[in-house]
């Protein structure tokens, strides 16, 4: 997850798209690395890195 979003701040950046408020907070839930989104969806984070991979292949 942590490269995941270390990804989307690398891709944004050159497009003005800065998202602070993603970041693994270190806390755990069986196991399981929690991740604060701010008031956005996993889909939102999973959409935007999409389109910011494709923009990097064009």
């Amino acid at each position: 997850m942590t490269s995941l979003l270390r990804e989307l701040h690398e891709r944004g950046q050159p497009f003005g798209i800065r998202w602070g408020s993603a970041a693994v907070n270190g806390a755990t839930v069986d196991g399981r690395l929690l991740v604060d989104f701010g008031d956005t969806s996993v889909a939102t984070l999973l959409n935007l890195l999409a389109l910011l991979r494709e923009a990097g292949r064009a």
